[in-house]
């Protein structure tokens, strides 16, 4: 009866541990990674003789110790531009693709834009077809794809990337996943997540929330989206289809939703919703969410009065997740960071009146670090999750 993991388990799960730090912190000297990892000088010796030798990382005498006396501490890098995979986004009016290196480091991208409307998935991955040719004319002949991650607004089967709903793209059960690993032809399964799940992935890995273990990501665009990271975990529940937030009622007299339901609290904090109270044009999308947020900073009292209404009902959600989960920062991404920076007294005056003191008084709202890349770049840190669990698997 075995007790315990064996010798190669351990050691290949502390190359894994070795190599995930270099990926997210850069350049560490062996000394930091003594320290960090809790491992002698001799086994991190061993450990980056053996990543160097599957390619994985380099080592070099830190320039400022060159000609020194004394053993210097060498330092190991990530092969950014050898080792790298695809990440993609699906949104409703844009598809982004990018080769992402080693260490997040952003390679090459390509973006353009999409119609919105009704497409099946075969139509949406050809645009990736091309982005998938450029890549591969780009990368070094030397270099090595490890594996493709994409990111989706819909509710995505965590298993084969299969859509099962995404009604801002008008997609039920649409099979992106194979799709996208028909267009991509390495024959490998290609991880999808929803987007606001990457994006929470994203910052809580390299962007705001850095430090922080327990997050809600809020993504705007025709819908709202949430991720989120409960003690340093991400929440996705039975099949990846929990976090979305945008379909909690709020106020069951309210307006039919594009899930079925009525009153979601989409439908009062979605473009749809500002665009429609401020009297414009309820399909202007993102530009006319700016152009309403522009107006209203200039003093136009139909705008502000549209910015002030919603504002108020995203603090109301955002208290009932902060009660919920008591995160210790929520993020407003997409169109809805800009609703959050036109309406930030009204959100968080609501969160002061329907928030537990408990859980509201040490929370921070804050903006994405990342930007509109945010999911791009959490699709990167799935794909490279298989290398971190085995770095020398040669699959």
């Amino acid at each position: 009866m075995r007790v315990g993991p064996s010798q190669e388990e351990i050691r290949r799960s502390n190359l894994g541990a070795l190599l995930r730090s270099v990926h997210l912190h850069g350049a560490m000297s062996r000394a930091d990674l003594t320290n960090s990892l809790g491992l002698n000088r001799s086994t991190i010796g061993a450990l980056t003789a053996d990543l160097a030798a599957a390619g994985l990382v380099s080592e070099e005498v830190p320039q400022e110790q060159r000609g020194r006396a004394g053993r210097p501490s060498l330092v190991v890098r990530p092969e950014s531009e050898k080792v790298y995979v695809y990440a993609f986004a699906v949104e409703v009016d844009r598809i982004v693709g990018a080769r992402v290196g080693l260490g997040g480091v952003l390679l090459d991208r390509h973006e353009a834009a999409r119609p919105r409307g009704e497409q099946d998935a075969a139509a949406v991955v050809a645009p990736i077809a091309d982005f998938v040719r450029k890549m591969q004319a780009a990368a070094p002949a030397d270099a090595r794809l490890i594996g493709s991650g994409a990111a989706v607004s819909a509710m995505v089967r965590r298993e084969d990337g299969y859509v099962r709903l995404g009604p801002q793209l008008g997609w039920v059960d649409q099979p992106l996943g194979e799709a996208l690993g028909e267009v991509i032809g390495d024959g490998r399964p290609v991880a999808v997540r929803n987007n606001a799940d990457l994006a929470a992935l994203a910052e809580h890995t390299r962007g705001a929330a850095v430090g922080c273990d327990n997050v809600v990501y809020l993504y705007g665009d025709a819908g709202v989206g949430g991720g989120i990271i409960a003690a340093g975990r991400p929440v996705t529940g039975h099949g990846g289809y929990g976090g979305e937030v945008g379909h909690m009622v709020v106020n069951p007299v309210g307006k039919p939703c594009s899930c079925g339901s009525h009153g979601c609290w989409e439908t009062e904090i979605g473009e749809h919703a500002l665009l429609a109270a401020a009297g414009r044009n309820p399909s202007a999308g993102r530009e006319g969410i700016m152009a309403v947020v522009d107006a209203a900073s200039r003093g136009d009292n139909s705008a502000q009065a549209a910015v002030r209404q919603v504002g108020d009902w995203l603090g109301f959600g955002v208290a009932n997740l902060v009660n919920i989960f008591n995160p210790e920062m929520v993020i407003f991404g997409g169109t809805l960071r800009e609703v959050y920076l036109a309406s930030a007294a009204q959100v968080r005056s609501r969160l002061n009146r329907n928030g537990l003191p408990a859980c509201r008084e040490h929370v921070r709202l804050r903006t994405p670090q990342l930007g509109d890349d945010a999911s791009l770049l959490g699709a990167a840190e799935l794909a490279f999750e298989p290398l971190f669990a085995d770095p020398l698997d040669p699959a």
